[in-house]
């Protein structure tokens, strides 16, 4: 099923910008989410088909909550993007371990996430 509906968390209005503007742009429904605490209350009540994550915000991080997304019964379909500034491969390995499908880092290249999203949904 082809993916339509995306969910970005991230505590940045310019990075929730920039990346709701490339998919609004490529025809997808997009929410956002400032938060972990209020990502699980938008995932639970729009069931979004993606979600991109963010790591670095107050709260909880986006490790915690993609994990908690993993672990949920209810939620773990739902495939994780994480998208941060955090550059190390020992911050992509740890993502991917917590449940992401792939890492991003930021400034994310919109081919290659356009890209990553159609494989996803195939």
């Amino acid at each position: 099923m082809a993916i339509q509906k995306i969910l970005i968390v991230d505590d940045s209005p310019t990075e929730r910008y920039y990346l709701t503007d490339i998919l609004v742009r490529n025809g997808f429904s997009v929410s956002t989410a400032d938060n972990g605490a209020d990502a699980l209350e938008k995932i639970r009540a729009e069931r979004p088909q993606l979600i991109l994550m963010d790591v670095v915000m107050p709260g909880a991080n986006g490790f915690q909550v993609t994990r908690s997304i993993a672990r949920d019964p209810e939620l773990s379909a739902v495939p994780v993007i994480i998208c941060s500034s955090k550059n190390q491969e020992t911050d992509r390995i740890w993502g991917m371990r917590q449940g992401a499908k792939d890492y991003f880092v930021k400034p994310v290249d919109p081919a290659q996430l356009l890209a990553r999203i159609a494989t996803l949904g195939t």
